[in-house]
């Protein structure tokens, strides 16, 4: 994957959220393809400083996702791509759940629909359209 990385240490989101959400984001982007190499867990972990175990959780959460496939000969993979075609049974009512919870804390917070909308609609923008 010819993706960098970022994660905040000293966030409170857990880091292995932080790296499964940065690889969503990537694949989201175009930037990791379906079929493209993931880097290992050990090179991961030695890149960041962080437990190998802490990159095997999130790439497993990925893997149930199915986000990648993970081989022993090739190691993680990217299984999923924004072209693959639709998204498989089940997911789109466990989206729209973590959705509905994040809409909720928006109004919570005081966030107008206006607001939340236009944030949608600039965040949409940087992903990948698919062809």
């Amino acid at each position: 994957m010819s993706v960098h990385l970022t994660l905040d240490l000293d966030s409170e989101v857990p880091i292995y959220q932080q790296i499964r959400d940065r690889i969503v984001e990537a694949i989201a982007r175009g930037q990791a393809r379906e079929g493209d190499p993931l880097p290992s867990t050990r090179q991961l972990a030695g890149d960041f400083g962080i437990n190998f175990h802490t990159v095997n959780k999130a790439y497993d959460l990925l893997r149930q996702q199915g986000v990648i496939r993970i081989n022993r000969k090739s190691g993680a993979v990217v299984r999923r791509d924004a072209t693959t075609g639709p998204p498989e049974a089940g997911f789109t009512d466990d989206w729209e759940e973590r959705m509905r919870v994040l809409l909720a804390e928006a109004t919570v917070h005081g966030l107008d629909r206006e607001t939340v909308t236009r944030r949608c609609e600039a965040m949409l923008a940087e992903f990948r359209e698919t062809p």
